[in-house]
Parts: C-alpha cells; sequence; structure tokens
C-alpha cells in the first residue's frame, strides 16, 4: 500500500516533550532564558557570553562554554532549538545525563571553541564573534553521519554512490550560503569534533562509568531527578545496526553482497517509513521560513544602506544655476500653459512647437493610435532635441513633462519646467550627450508610441516613425508636477512594467542631491511620513512588492525601462516652502551628473528592494523567500511521484511463524544475487491520463487569457461575473466527468497532483528570478494546493475546503483587490487589456496560465473519487 500523507498529532507532540530528559530541558530552559535576558539593555547578554577571539584569556575561559548558549535574537534561537532538541535528546538517551552534562559543559564545547579561537585568532589574524547553538547541532549531525556510513556507507544519487558521512559538509555549504550571518569555520569546527567521537578517538573524553554509577549511587539521582537517564539506563546502538559477525566470504559471496547493498540503497528513498513522512513537514517548513524570511528583512542586519557605485556620476558635487531670472521664465511658460487647458492635442502642440523653436531646438511630432477593450487610444506627441556642444549624437538623455499625468490631471508647472529647462539647457556649453525635451498627450499610450517608435519596435503605420533621432538613451527623468504651490518633499516613483526596475544608482543620485545637496526630503511608496521604524519599513517593501507584482506601468518613465533604459517620476507633494525653481535644480544636478557618464549604468543593482529612499535589500537576501515557497511545491512532487511507485499492498514481514520475504534474482555481470523483492519492486505508473489532465488543463488557462484581453470594455464586467460562476462548478463539472469517464485510481490521483505541483515550482521558481514579488504571491496563494487530496469519504470537510479554497481563486482576489482600491472589476479588466496591448504586461500569463490551472487541478483533486484498484493475487 502506498504510504500516506502523515497527518499533525498534538497528542504525540506533546507526548515527545514531556519525554525529553532532564539535561536536553534543561539546555532548552537556558537558551530561552538568556534569550530573554537578552531584551533588557542592563547588561549585554550577547557581549557577555559570546565568543571573542581576542579576548580569550584565562579571566574569560567560560566564554568557551556560554558562547553555545547566547543567541542574537528570538529567530535564531527557535531555529537553533529546533535543529538542537531532537539530537540532543537522542544522545542523552544513549549517553546517559551525566555523561552529556559532563561532555556538553566540558570538551564537546571547550575543544571546538579553543580550535577556532587558534584559527580565527593565530592563522587568519581575525576577530569573527560566533554565538549559538549551530555549533552543537553540526558536533551531533557528524556524530550520526560517521553511525549512518558504518550501517549504510552510501546512497544513490542516480547511478553515482554518495557516501553518507559527507551529508554534513553539505549541510554546512548550504548553511553558510543560504543564511546570512554564519560563520563556515565555527560548523567545521563543530563537526570536526562530531566526526572525532564518531570515529572514536575521541570517547576517551567521556568520564568512566564507575565514576558515574558511585556518583548516582550516592546521590540518589535515579530517584531524585525526575527525567534523569542513568548510566545503566542508556541504550548504546538502539538507533544503529546489531553487530553481526560473518565467515570469510567468496568472491561471488562478496559480489551479491555488494548488489544487495545496492540495492537496498537506491531504493531508500522508496521504502523508508521515516524518509516518506518527511516531505509534507519540509514542504510546509519552507513555506513558513520563506515568509519568515521576508518578515525579518527590514531589520538592520538584513539590509542596508544605499549607496552610489557609479565614482563618475558625482552627484551634488557641481554648483547649479537654476534661479533668478529663469523664475519669471517659467512663470510665463506656466501662465501660457494655463491658457492651452481644454484646447485639443494639435492646439496645443503647435503652440510648444513655437516655444520650443523659439529656444533654438529642432522639433518634431509623433502621431499615435492604439486600440485595446474596443477603445481607441490616439494623440500626438512632441519633442525637440538640444544637441550637444561636446558630443557626436551617439548619447542621450531625456526630460519627460506629459500633458496629463497618471491621474489625468494637468501637469501644468511639470510642462512649463520643460519649456523653461530647454531654454535654460540650451544657454550651456558643457553637455556631452544630446538632450530630448519630450511632451506627450498622456502618461500611458503617449510615452509607450514614442519610446517603441526610438527603438524602431513600433506598428506602422497606426504609430509614426519619429523624424528626428540621436544616439542611445543614457537615462530619463520624468517631472509630474500638476500644481502650481509651493511643496514640502519630492516623492519618487521608480516601479516599471512587469516589475523590472531602473538601476539603483539613478534612483540614489535624485535621493543624494534632493536630500544631501538641496535639503529636500524624498519619500517612495507614498510614505509621506517614514518615521525608519520596522513597520514603517515592512509597509514601504510590501507596497512595493504589490506593485511589482501587479506588473502596471505606474508612470511615463515605465515605458522606457524594458529598453534597458533607467528612468524615474519625480512628484512634488506636500505644503511647504520648495518652489519650482529648486524642483528645476534638482533636475539640472542630476542631468549634470548622468551627463558625466562614461558607459551606461551598470555597476549598481537592478534587482533590489527598498525599505525607504536611503535603505534596501539586494537579490541575493531577499529571493531565497520566494524560492523556497516555490521549491515546497517541487518537494511534494517528487514525494508524490515516489509514492505513486510504491506497491500497492504492504511488504510482508516475516511472522513468528517464520513466513518469508519473497525474492527476486538480480544479476550484474557474471554475479547473480538474491534480494527481496519489495526493494527492486517498482509500481508500474499509468501516465497518459494524469499527463492529459494537466496538459488539458494547463491549455485552458489560454482562454480566460484571450477572452479578457480582447473583450469590449461594455462587456469585461458581464464576462467577468460569468466566469466567476463557471469558475465555482467548472472544477466540479470536469471531476466528476473524470470519474464516469475515466474512473481514476488513487495512484493517477496523485500523479495528476504531481505533475500539477512540479509545473507550477518549475514556473514560480524560474519567475522569482524575474519578478520576485508576482513569484512569491502566487506562490503564497497557492500554498494551500499542497496539501489537497481527494477526501470522498468526508464531503462535509471537502465542501467546507472546496469554499476556502474558491477565496483564494484568481477570480476571488481579483474582485478583493478591486474592492480594496474602489474600482470596479471592468476599470480593472479594462487596464489589464491596456497593459496588454499598449506596455506588453505579461501578469495575465502567470495568473490565468500558471496560477489558474494549479487551482482547477486542486478543485478536481479536492472532489475525486478513486476508483479501488483490484489487488492481483501472488
Amino acid at each position: 500500500m502506498a504510504p500516506s500523507l502523515p497527518q499533525f498529532s498534538a497528542a504525540r507532540m506533546r507526548s515527545y516533550i514531556f519525554r525529553l530528559p532532564l539535561f536536553t530541558r534543561g539546555i532548552i530552559l537556558v537558551i530561552v532564558l538568556l534569550w530573554i535576558a537578552g531584551m533588557q539593555s542592563v547588561w549585554d547578554v550577547q557581549k557577555w557570553g559570546s565568543l571573542i577571539p581576542e579576548e580569550i584569556g584565562l579571566s574569560s575561559m567560560y566564554r568557551t562554554n556560554t558562547f553555545p548558549l547566547v543567541h542574537a535574537g528570538f529567530f535564531h534561537a527557535f531555529m537553533n532549538i529546533l535543529a538542537l532538541t531532537p539530537l540532543l535528546e537522542r544522545f542523552e538517551a544513549e549517553h546517559g545525563t551525566l555523561t552529556t552534562l559532563a561532555l556538553f559543559m566540558g570538551p564537546l564545547s571547550t575543544i571546538p571553541a579553543l580550535l577556532y579561537t587558534f584559527i580565527e585568532r593565530g592563522l587568519f589574524h581575525m576577530n569573527t564573534t560566533i554565538l549559538g547553538a549551530s555549533i552543537w547541532v553540526f558536533t551531533l549531525i557528524a556524530m550520526e553521519a560517521v553511525k549512518t556510513y558504518k550501517s549504510n556507507p552510501y546512497f544513490m544519487l542516480g547511478t553515482t554512490q554518495i557516501p553518507t558521512w559527507i551529508t554534513p559538509f553539505v549541510m554546512v555549504l548550504f548553511v553558510s550560503v543560504l543564511v546570512p550571518n554564519t560563520s563556515f569555520l565555527g560548523h567545521v569546527c563543530g563537526l570536526a569534533f562530531g566526526y572525532g567521537w564518531g570515529l572514536g578517538y575521541l570517547k576517551f573524553l567521556a568520564p568512566p562509568e564507575w565514576a558515574l554509577r558511585w556518583i548516582e549511587g550516592k546521590l540518589n539521582l535515579l530517584g531524585r531527578l525526575p527525567h534523569y537517564v542513568s548510566v545503566d539506563q542508556k541504550t548504546y546502538g538502539r538507533y544503529g545496526v546489531l553487530p553481526t559477525t560473518n565467515a570469510t566470504m567468496s568472491g561471488h559471496e562478496e559480489g551479491r553482497q555488494r548488489i544487495s547493498q545496492r540495492q537496498s540503497s537506491a531504493v531508500l528513498l522508496r521504502h523508508n517509513p521515516l524518509l516518506l513522512k518527511l516531505p509534507p513537514y519540509l514542504s510546509f517548513f519552507c513555506i513558513v521560513v520563506g515568509v519568515a524570511w521576508l518578515l525579518v528583512l527590514p531589520l538592520d542586519d538584513y539590509s542596508r544602506k544605499t549607496y552610489i557605485s557609479e565614482n563618475a556620476l558625482l552627484p551634488g558635487q557641481v554648483h547649479t544655476y537654476f534661479a533668478g531670472s529663469d523664475q519669471n521664465v517659467f512663470r510665463g511658460y506656466k501662465h501660457e500653459v494655463d491658457a492651452l487647458e481644454g484646447k485639443s492635442n494639435f492646439e496645443v502642440n503647435d503652440k510648444l512647437e513655437e516655444f520650443f523653436k523659439a529656444s533654438g531646438l529642432k522639433v518634431a511630432r509623433q502621431k499615435y493610435e492604439y486600440t485595446s477593450a474596443g477603445e481607441t487610444y490616439s494623440g500626438e506627441n512632441i519633442y525637440a532635441i538640444l544637441h550637444a556642444p561636446r558630443g557626436d549624437a551617439t548619447e542621450a538623455i531625456v526630460l519627460v513633462g506629459a500633458w496629463k499625468n497618471i491621474e489625468e490631471e494637468l501637469n501644468r508647472s511639470g510642462v512649463a519646467l520643460v519649456l523653461t529647462l530647454a531654454r535654460y539647457f540650451k544657454r550651456w556649453s558643457l553637455w556631452s550627450k544630446d538632450i530630448i525635451f519630450l511632451v506627450t498627450a498622456d502618461s500611458t499610450a503617449g510615452p509607450q508610441a514614442w519610446v517603441d517608435a526610438y527603438h524602431d519596435t513600433h506598428q506602422s503605420p497606426a504609430i509614426e516613425s519619429l523624424p528626428l533621432k540621436s544616439g542611445a538613451l543614457q537615462g530619463a527623468v520624468v517631472i509630474d508636477y500638476p500644481f502650481d504651490h509651493r511643496f514640502e518633499s519630492i516623492h519618487v516613483v521608480y516601479d516599471g512594467t512587469n516589475g523590472q526596475l531602473p538601476n539603483l544608482d539613478l534612483l540614489n543620485t535624485v535621493v543624494s542631491i534632493a536630500s544631501g545637496q538641496m535639503g529636500i526630503g524624498v519619500s517612495i511608496q507614498k510614505m509621506w511620513k517614514h518615521s525608519d521604524s520596522y513597520q514603517d519599513r515592512l509597509q514601504t517593501m510590501l507596497r512595493g512588492m504589490l506593485k511589482q507584482g501587479l506588473g502596471y506601468a505606474s508612470g511615463p518613465h515605465s515605458s522606457f525601462i524594458p529598453y534597458h533604459v533607467d528612468a524615474i517620476t519625480l512628484q512634488p507633494f506636500g505644503e511647504g516652502w520648495q518652489d519650482e525653481m529648486a524642483m528645476g535644480r534638482v533636475i539640472e544636478s542630476t542631468f549634470r551628473s548622468l551627463n558625466n557618464l562614461l558607459e551606461h549604468l551598470h555597476q549598481s543593482f537592478f534587482f533590489y528592494l527598498l525599505m525607504q529612499s536611503s535603505r534596501f535589500v539586494s537579490i541575493g537576501t531577499y529571493l531565497p523567500s520566494a524560492m523556497l515557497v516555490a521549491v515546497n511545491f517541487t518537494i511534494m512532487a517528487i514525494f508524490l511521484w515516489i509514492k505513486s511507485g510504491s506497491p500497492k499492498s504492504p511488504a510482508k514481514t516475516a511472522s513468528t511463524k517464520g513466513e518469508k520475504r519473497p525474492l527476486a534474482l538480480v544479476k550484474q555481470g557474471d554475479v547473480k544475487a538474491l534480494v527481496q523483492e519489495e526493494i527492486v519492486t517498482v509500481r508500474e505508473r499509468e501516465l497518459f491520463l494524469p499527463l492529459a489532465v494537466v496538459a488539458g488543463v494547463q491549455f485552458l488557462g489560454v482562454l480566460p487569457l484571450f477572452i479578457f484581453n480582447h473583450t469590449p470594455q461594455n462587456m469585461l464586467q458581464s464576462v467577468f461575473i460569468f466566469t466567476v460562476i463557471l469558475n465555482c462548478i467548472l472544477p466540479f463539472l470536469l471531476s466528476n466527468s473524470l470519474i464516469h469517464y475515466f474512473a481514476p485510481t488513487a495512484q493517477q490521483y496523485t500523479l495528476i497532483k504531481a505533475f500539477s505541483l512540479l509545473l507550477l515550482g518549475m514556473f514560480l521558481s524560474a519567475l522569482a528570478t524575474l519578478n520576485f514579488s508576482l513569484a512569491f504571491l502566487v506562490g503564497l496563494f497557492s500554498a494551500p494546493l499542497t496539501y489537497i487530496q481527494p477526501l470522498p469519504k468526508h464531503p462535509i470537510i471537502a465542501g467546507i475546503l472546496a469554499i476556502l479554497l474558491t477565496l483564494l481563486a484568481p477570480t476571488t482576489i481579483v474582485l478583493a483587490g478591486s474592492w480594496h482600491w474602489g474600482l470596479s472589476i471592468g476599470q480593472v479588466l479594462k487596464e489589464a487589456a491596456f497593459g496588454w496591448d499598449v506596455w506588453g504586461m505579461n501578469t495575465q500569463v502567470v495568473v490565468w496560465c500558471v496560477w489558474w490551472p494549479a487551482w482547477v487541478v486542486g478543485m478536481i483533486l479536492l472532489f475525486g473519487k478513486p476508483r479501488v484498484e483490484e489487488r492481483k493475487g501472488m
């Protein structure tokens, strides 16, 4: 019989905790008490108890025993307790409480600590502080690895034999790479002692048994102390292999033994009940750790201050001259812009063309027309080019001022500032790059049409080609300044389409200039008042993740980023004493910095999460959280694949009546051997139906993707309501049809789930490197699918789970998001269709072709009724 998914038993967990031996309980209690003591500020527990190589002396030798008990925080202490408890409990049960106390408070802590101090201080000449019980964990794991090697020397990876004793080394490497601020050297020192003990070289350090018995007898420890493990109660070898004696074997006998051991190792994963129960818990552990990983990112230990990587930028190192008479020019242009309010796009461009030509610039126009959701978006862009006196027209910077901003407000001060800066920049001869001044009809279709045409990827004749061009675009700055009063701070918008981001150096340059040189505050993600607390950092990060996950364009700058043109939007906000001249000086200084570039921005990060304008985490720090959520699906898929190949009936065990297990003949070369049949038996998998179901549902996602991107706006809401209703009954209909026409077996249902989770894990793992936030969000909403299975005998539970899964369906999440932002579902779907047709947004592909099919398969499994298979006689 195939192993079933283990169910969490609170009673068994409670029984295990209550049976923990005395020393194990004491160590857990001490770790918890020291963590609690570390929360106060009067006495620095970490500084007192940690292992600091340069402070080790006769008066501070206690540190070699206290450092495993002290931890850096709750998460550090919790994870170490979780890993240490089963290992320490097993060691104490095998060696006794007094032996364990003597070793752990003596050589088992002191020797690794002195070894670490010698290497760190004497050889490396460093002084890295270490603390935490992980050194004990790896010491005990090394002991267990040696014990395992003696009974099972190898495990098979394909056709390759891997020694079991190297497992702790692999674990140390993984921990060092995946967990920040871990000591690789400290863990290796723990492994060294563990291997020495396991091989028997260090067992002389254990106190003699006669002395322990004398102490126990004199003090009556067994009678006085509950949960005490006596020397006579210890169970050497109870977890190991019973000793055997073998006569001298011939060559053929040795060959038969090697074949038997190799075959046994090859099927360890399939027949070891402990390993088969582990994947569901490991999968859940990955989800929990992935979420916890994300939540600790705002802490100082995991995030860092922003910095300029490209030295050529030199932000804020030049004196700005935009002031004085230029303010009168700005007011004149602003008056003209106010007079053009309400005029047609062509009338506005006629006037703007006069202004640009009066400044001595070359001017061109571009008409465009898009059709999306049955609506037409048309207009005309106008732009002017300032050719660099010191350049050769091979590079250019763009200053954008849309006539209407993303909120459809007249960008009165923004356009006036673009005109003023065009006239101002023309007077300077220091430019080494061309400057393009772009005024688009809107903030959505216009910028996209212009950027597409600039790179010759536009669709003619709906979008006209550009009559004038310059060189490669090095950067773009967008001004969104719709009001005419003074402002307090600058809001920087940097989110691009499909979660793409500009180079972090561009953002850091603007922040450095505004806050450092100009004394203007800078905010991001609409966090107008940021207190630099954990809550504000987390809220800023989650807002950025949500925008990145949705993948829509947050401003005109978003159209530039897919072409590897770093761009941001600057939005003044608040009521303060800063005026348009301050805004102009920020842009002037930014353009002077971009003018210094000798090559495209590339040295800083393109993948990051911002906690505030001056704090971030890079992809190497945050990526494991999404990967852990995604890998839980892969772990369960592999587990279900192994489960599907297990025999139908449980393997027969030798009974007291002398019943023997069936044997099978295995041949390798000229050597033959008889091994247990269950070792070499793999159940045949029926793959056609599971593959057909998963592939069919996967391709079914193309239908809603096509329908919602090609339905007229006035029908979108009705079509969506119909889709929601169909979404509730479709899985039930598909499941009943599957039962009626094909009658799947339990194995086929297992394979359907395995293939679906495998695809989901594969898609999300790949997506995490491109759009981390979208992969994390979809993985989190899909996490319950890992544990869904047919429940034909429990229809009430199946109904409750179906309701809960429906609440996590893509359609339900879209409805909840529309309600949260106060938008109608028609508006949301219209913007999504516009993003698909104009911006090339691919969030819909992930939702309908990755997330939705996995959800449908989960619902089909929930309503499934496995057919009882007939067991063939022996």
